[in-house]
């Protein structure tokens, strides 16, 4: 499972993405992600909209096997529904 997470410098909820990215990849084998600054790689919310099928107002941008799940919200629900994230 790979997952791919646009953000961009001083997001609170990108880094906090980051963070749950990181637990799960610490957690399973079948895990990993790329994290993708879209200032420093040039990439405007216009650009992730035609990526994302629909308007792009904030950032993280979170694919999971090149799916769009949504934003940081979205990619935590996801994560502990699927993944077993924060299960003891």
């Amino acid at each position: 499972m790979f997952t791919v997470i646009f953000g961009r410098p001083g997001c609170p909820f990108c880094v906090r993405a980051k963070d749950v990215a990181e637990q799960l990849k610490a957690d399973r084998d079948d895990f990993d992600y790329r994290y993708v600054d879209i200032h420093e790689e040039g990439i405007t919310k216009a650009d992730l909209e035609k990526t994302v099928g629909k308007p792009v107002h904030t950032v993280p941008q979170i694919f999971v096997d090149e799916t769009h799940v949504g934003g940081f919200t979205e990619f935590e629900a996801y994560a502990k529904e699927h993944l077993g994230l924060y299960a003891a």
